[in-house]
């Protein structure tokens, strides 16, 4: 009996010794959060750095203290875990994305971000999976079979949208802003369902049975992850407009926003869908309709709610990353042949290289020719630029080289460690380099900032929507109704819709949205008039806009 206590007491005292290094873990982390904030605020003048570039160097300065401390044993407060990045920290990143988002500049340059962020990301996916099918199996790193080759093209395929956002200025270059962030989340969304139908089919015996399953597979998942986050988008907005918490409590509909906007993710990941894809379109559809539908206040507070949460996710990925990029267990795997782990970081980065300029400069080609004032054109300095700000390789490639590489963090295989390393260095590399040198290259090539302005102006004829040079993310919350201005001439013809696609589906979309969905979902200008809400300070005829 007494043994038995002793046992008890001693698994007891081992809890609770474990429960304090968390304890002081977490407290590091946070201090170092903190930590990361400050500095990022006091090199915000600087060309050079970022707070994601800052976040990074302190996590592997803070990596480098903690394994000398160690003695060489460890290196990292907190194991990196794919499922902590994709359920707590992307959401409210990818979500503040879609919606934060300028409208107008979103959908008007929609073509050309599905363009570049899907089929571009199929191209580079394509290109990458080749050649290093093609190198890496002269270079004997180990067993891969052509499953894990095409996981290594959607793995890198991947660019990082947290860093590009932080890299470029909505303000300098507000067309450049629109096309990299609109193609970074689609990218990011297109990489991930990609990895998940690579991972769900036997490809060792391809055929075009299974080559047609695999792309019905991937049509699917992208078009029903969509339609799920719009759909969760217009049940919050009826909900609220219906029930119009505002009423008795601010604090019910703040936090019923933030739990659909979060319940729309999890659903996507339920049904195995894209959760990026799904919580972004609810993003728009919850900026549309739903944020409309609260009081005032409500409105202040989510929108700086919902940016506080992303940017500390932000920061915290970075970090994150930094401290993880020195685990010893992985780099002791390829010690013996440092030589074959730099070839092999060399060879990818290469890859991603070539692999972006496969698609961004042939498919800026293509998007020129649908645009006809010089104006309207992706200029060369653009693309090029286009091209650079998307080398950067970030956490969601390594979140996906951890989730096939990898179990449970941990790895004993040689070649799967060169791959973990590999994809630390590149991310550490393209992020670092490449970030810092982003800034400098676009104050060189484009030189005045007006440029990038007098080119976003969508046509000179005064018949035709507002010239937009607000930046695509800004103080307030623009409506799908603004996306062309309000003296759009009906489309009278099949050519007018040929000729002007965007103007003529966006006349349509107004009439339908008007007609049918405001009434239903509220949104600006059907907000209800309920005594003691902000509405009753205006007369009802003025809610219409």
């Amino acid at each position: 009996m007494e043994a038995h206590m002793s046992s008890i007491g001693l698994k007891l005292q081992m809890l609770s010794t474990s429960d304090h290094a968390s304890v002081v873990s977490m407290n590091l982390f946070v201090a170092l959060l903190c930590a990361c904030i400050v500095i990022g605020h006091l090199l915000e003048e600087t060309r050079w750095m970022n707070e994601s570039i800052t976040a990074l160097i302190i996590g592997v300065g803070t990596g480098i203290v903690i394994l000398l401390i160690s003695g060489g044993k460890s290196s990292r407060l907190l194991v990196f875990s794919e499922d902590l990045f994709f359920i707590y920290l992307l959401p409210p990143i990818i979500f503040n994305a879609g919606f934060q988002v300028k409208k107008k500049q979103f959908f008007r340059n929609f073509m050309t971000i599905i363009l570049f962020g899907a089929a571009g990301t199929l191209i580079c996916c394509a290109i990458i999976s080749i050649g290093a099918m093609q190198i890496f199996e002269k270079m004997d790193i180990g067993p891969l079979d052509i499953g894990d080759y095409l996981a290594i093209g959607a793995i890198f395929a991947a660019t990082d949208s947290v860093c590009t956002l932080q890299v470029l200025s909505q303000d300098d270059t507000p067309l450049l802003y629109s096309l990299v962030f609109g193609e970074g989340v689609v990218n990011d969304a297109t990489s991930v369902v990609l990895f998940n139908a690579i991972q769900s089919f036997d490809l060792t015996n391809i055929n075009a049975v299974i080559a047609w399953e695999f792309v019905r597979n991937f049509l699917y998942l992208f078009l029903t992850s969509t339609m799920l986050g719009v759909l969760t988008g217009l049940v919050s907005a009826y909900i609220i407009k219906k029930l119009y918490f505002g009423r008795h409590s601010t604090d019910r509909e703040v936090a019923l926003m933030i739990l659909m906007a979060y319940l729309s993710y999890m659903l996507a990941e339920l049904f195995y869908l894209s959760g990026i894809l799904t919580v972004f379109f609810c993003g728009i559809v919850m900026s549309h309709y739903t944020w409309h539908n609260v009081t005032e206040s409500s409105r202040v507070t989510t929108k700086h709610a919902f940016a506080t949460l992303s940017f500390v996710a932000e920061i915290f990925i970075f970090l994150y990353v930094g401290m993880d990029a020195l685990d010893i267990e992985k780099w002791r795997f390829v010690s013996d042949s440092p030589g074959t782990s730099v070839a092999v970081s060399s060879i990818l980065l290469g890859l991603v290289m070539v692999g972006r300029a496969a698609f961004v400069f042939p498919l800026s080609f293509v998007s020129n020719l649908s645009k006809k004032s010089p104006h309207e054109k992706i200029g060369f300095r653009q693309q090029f630029i286009i091209w650079w700000a998307g080398l950067m390789r970030g956490a969601v490639s390594m979140a996906l080289a951890y989730n096939k590489f990898t179990s449970a963090g941990h790895t004993n295989l040689r070649a799967n460690a060169i791959m973990i390393t590999s994809t630390i260095t590149v991310v550490l590399f393209s992020t670092v380099v490449f970030g810092m040198l982003t800034k400098p290259l676009i104050s060189i090539l484009l030189p005045h900032p007006k440029y990038q302005s007098r080119s976003l102006s969508f046509s000179s004829d005064p018949a035709t929507p507002k010239s937009f040079t607000v930046p695509l993310l800004g103080e307030g919350q623009d409506s799908l109704d603004d996306l062309g201005g309000r003296d759009i001439p009906r489309p009278s013809s099949l050519r007018a819709l040929l000729t002007t696609p965007t103007h003529t589906v966006h006349y349509y979309w107004r009439k339908f949205d008007n007609a049918f969905m405001r009434p239903m979902f509220g949104g600006r200008g059907f907000v209800p008039f309920v005594p003691g809400s902000p509405t009753e300070r205006n007369p009802p005829q003025n809610q219409w806009h």
